[in-house]
């Protein structure tokens, strides 16, 4: 439905083009679209220990499968000084951490934020993690990638369906609005400086309407109904690990989580272009769910389990039989551990910015969750497929290798997510 007589773009377009843009008359037309909807305050007791603690208070589908906000944003900050941060530095993030959770309810109609430190960051002390938190320093994971590591001292992740409240949260912190929400916010640029801002978004429509972007067919062939770039769902509840599971359960940090955060190119036209449906499924599923006819569309049918583990086996005698094997089959082989459980929350999301530009180019954020970065580093390898080449030779490292054709690693970077108790630059033994 048109905004205005003289526009035809959607209000869902604006929207997520202000967040992009992040100035001030970004915000301006969020809050004119918005003003009838009031954005819910906050109440800092009520806000959970865990600050990845999002799954309780964001929308569900049908089958019960996550819908995460539609609009995201990531700030990478670094420290201002060298060595270990002052009383003054964590004096001013707390207060300005405080003030958010005063501005916003912890939900989707208001704002999830959660903030992490890198391995750089805790270097910057003279004692070490305790044993057992696995954090190691960003590394290439497969043989035929280059990415550039973010090793800013922390990342600050902001969400919301409300796009009005993320850009004014996000201008509140980067000192360009003195309040978001009715509540005055102290900017994070007292203690850190924003090195790189970077947006996104997902949910059923939205990837369809920004597919006019450099890696996309100029068909257009995005379908509405799908969340992500690729054309089917991902998420499956019974294909992710609990919050519980990523948890870190003992010491210090007991409550927190590790998180690596990659962007993805994305060129999708031979995808598109020279791909059937039933091919796009062998790809990004298995072969198995091609010739069983089990996705239709982009995948409701699935419910909320896809169901990948019974195809996992398949893997060499469906690169012998179809030359070819799915990334789903690939990638689920690492992603359990003994008793069946998987292993890493994702929280991925879809992106048109190009890293230092102004080009629009499909892309894709990868926030993963998980106890240890080594069960991170473990699935991205297997997802290689690297052994699958020895196969046959139709499975090569990036064709008929499940979208590894399609993908292309540019940036890495891995966190500590403190306790909420923690989260303001802590010391690498807090307790």
């Amino acid at each position: 439905m048109p905004l205005d007589g003289d526009t035809d773009r959607s209000r869902r377009e604006v929207l997520k083009a202000a967040v992009a843009l992040g100035g001030a008359s970004a915000l301006s037309a969020c809050l004119d679209r918005t003003a009838d909807e009031p954005v819910p305050t906050g109440d800092p007791s009520a806000k959970p220990a865990r600050q990845h603690a999002w799954r309780e208070y964001i929308r569900h589908d049908d089958h019960g499968n996550s819908q995460l906000p539609s609009h995201q944003i990531l700030l990478y900050l670094t420290l201002d000084a060298d060595g270990p941060p002052s009383a003054d530095d964590r004096d001013a993030l707390g207060e300005t951490l405080d003030a958010l959770d005063r501005a916003y309810a912890w939900s989707h109609e208001g704002l999830l934020h959660s903030i992490a430190y890198s391995p750089a960051y805790f270097e910057r002390f003279d004692e070490s993690l305790p044993e057992g938190i696995d954090l190691p320093e960003p590394t290439a994971l497969s043989p035929f990638e280059s990415p550039t590591f973010d090793r800013q001292d922390a990342l600050l992740h902001l969400a919301s369906d409300r796009p009005d409240a993320l850009l004014e949260a996000d201008r509140a912190l980067r000192g360009e609005r003195d309040a978001a929400n009715g509540v005055s916010v102290p900017p994070l640029t007292d203690a850190l400086t924003v090195d790189s801002r970077r947006t996104g978004f997902v949910g059923a429509g939205l990837p369809a309407q920004h597919q006019d972007a450099a890696g996309i067919p100029d068909s257009k062939p995005v379908p509405e109904a799908s969340p992500l770039f690729m054309g089917f769902k991902a998420g499956f509840r019974g294909n992710q690990a609990t919050e519980d599971y990523v948890t870190i359960d003992d010491g210090p940090f007991a409550g927190g989580t590790t998180k690596v955060v990659a962007n993805l190119r994305q060129r999708l036209d031979d995808r598109y272009e020279e791909q059937t449906h039933e091919e796009r499924v062998m790809e990004m599923f298995s072969p198995g769910y091609a010739a069983e006819g089990l996705v239709e569309g982009v995948g409701d049918t699935l419910g909320s389990d896809s169901g990948i583990d019974r195809f996992v086996d398949d893997l060499e005698s469906d690169a012998r039989e179809y030359g070819r094997v799915g990334h789903a089959q690939k990638a689920a082989r690492a992603n359990r551990d003994s008793a069946g459980n998987v292993r890493l929350l994702r929280r991925h999301f879809e992106s048109t910015d190009d890293i230092g530009s102004d080009q629009q180019v499909a892309s894709l954020h990868f926030p993963s969750l998980q106890r240890r970065v080594s069960e991170f580093e473990a699935v991205r390898r297997a997802m290689n497929g690297t052994d699958l080449t020895e196969v046959t030779p139709a499975v090569r490292q990036r064709v008929n290798n499940g979208i590894l054709e399609y993908i292309f690693v540019r940036r890495r970077g891995n966190f500590l997510v403190p306790p909420r108790r923690h989260r303001v630059l802590p010391t690498p033994r807090p307790e």
